[in-house]
């Protein structure tokens, strides 16, 4: 018959004596997972980059259209103190209006607005320059979101030819962005103007008809 000490020694878990830890191949692993980390680093961050850059270009591109100042000219002409909204809209003025704001490089949370609104209203080019407006910032879920919107979400069918047409923008019309002519100071200017009018207010409202004089001035000149 056993006795307590025998079933407890039956009950006894093993000991097993541990393997040797192999410092070689953890600090190897250590550096391929930092190698990895900082590659991806790179990659986002030089696509950042891109994505920022080609989002200038296109919209130096929308802002000097033959008939941009006319669209901002329509938008302008709607009442200061009514909401914004789809059906007082001039959809291609919100979008270049929003380029104009982007490129004054101050009010990138307008800019982000009037494109919102420009592509809620089925402008795709201001669908797409949200996709790279939040890819500039690193905000991956929105970039994809609003590229989901360019490609299937706007409720036409894609044209074929739209990626080539920005492709061919981006790469030839401008191919330094910082070579393209800057905005002239009155334009900037009026913008702060219509930004100050509207504190307390984050985002800049309305342009008004001296607003679109000034861009008329300036892609004459």
């Amino acid at each position: 018959m056993k006795t307590l000490d025998d079933v407890l020694a039956d009950a006894a878990m093993p000991v097993r004596t541990p393997s040797r830890f192999d410092v070689g191949a953890a600090l190897r692993k250590l550096a391929a997972d930092a190698g990895r980390d900082k590659a991806k680093s790179t990659l986002d961050t030089r696509r950042a980059a891109q994505a920022g850059q080609r989002l200038t270009v296109i919209a130096r591109w929308m802002l000097n259209a033959p008939h941009a100042a006319h669209h901002v000219d329509r938008l302008a002409q709607g009442e200061p103190d009514v909401p914004v909204e789809e059906d007082n809209l001039d959809v291609e003025g919100a979008a270049v209006f929003a380029s104009l704001l982007h490129l004054t490089g101050q009010h990138p949370e307008s800019a982000q607005f009037w494109w919102q609104l420009a592509a809620g209203a089925g402008h795709r080019a201001s669908a797409y320059c949200l996709h790279l407006h939040h890819t500039s910032l690193g905000e991956q879920r929105e970039a994809a979101h609003w590229l989901h919107q360019v490609l299937y979400d706007l409720g036409d069918r894609l044209d074929d030819g739209f990626f080539d047409t920005v492709e061919a923008i981006a790469r030839y019309v401008y191919p330094r962005p910082d070579s393209a002519a800057p905005l002239t100071g009155g334009l900037e200017m009026e913008v702060d103007r219509l930004a100050d009018d509207g504190a307390p207010c984050m985002i800049v409202p309305r342009p008004d008809r001296r607003l679109a004089q000034a861009l008329r001035e300036h892609t004459r000149g």
